[in-house]
């Protein structure tokens, strides 16, 4: 017997292709050098960085992407997240206004942070979805991330989940609700 679903569920990504199997993601961004480090070495240029009482902002365009111009993101250590908003190329929809990863996040002169693969991308108003639990299951399987590693990614992704549905799927509004100002200067 299936059940009913109470909130309702976005269309996936319309990638069926089986994700390969990785270590965990690291990223660096560096407010001094003004620079963005991704998890392939790629070292992007950043147009802002500020930190907040309760994390970094960034923001910096993305060069060379099909689909994606400029993102800011908000580092958020002490929730374990990743929040970020994309502006998309003149035409694209991408389908969702926030992107949240679940990441570990330490801070320092380089901040850094370590995907724990689950993300949780929001349409404003409407819906969300998790992504890549398959991933966080196979990591696991190939001993890349133990049980409490999973586990917190997992409580982390329940606690987006459930915050941002409580605020009619609203993350400006949930993040209120936490004492978090919205950074956010694309519209």
């Amino acid at each position: 017997m299936r059940a009913n679903h109470t909130i309702p569920v976005p269309p996936a990504r319309g990638n069926d292709r089986e994700h390969e199997i990785h270590p965990p993601k690291v990223e660096h961004f560096d407010p001094a050098a003004m620079t963005n480090t991704d998890p392939k070495g790629f070292v992007r240029r950043v147009d802002e960085y500020r930190e907040t009482a309760h994390g970094l902002y960034m923001s910096r365009p993305v060069e060379g992407h099909r689909r994606i111009a400029h993102f800011e993101s908000l580092l958020l250590p002490d929730l374990g997240l990743r929040v970020s908003k994309w502006r998309g190329r003149p035409g694209v929809d991408l389908g969702h206004d926030f992107y949240i990863d679940v990441v570990d996040v330490t801070d320092g002169p380089v901040w850094m942070t370590v995907d724990l693969y689950l993300d949780v991308l929001v349409r404003t108003g409407r819906d969300l979805r998790v992504e890549d639990s398959d991933e966080l299951l196979a990591a696991m399987r190939a001993g890349l991330v133990d049980l409490s590693t999973a586990r917190r990614a997992m409580e982390r992704a329940h606690l987006v989940v459930d915050g941002v549905a409580h605020a009619g799927y609203d993350v400006d509004g949930w993040l209120a609700t936490r004492g978090i100002a919205a950074p956010w200067r694309l519209r």
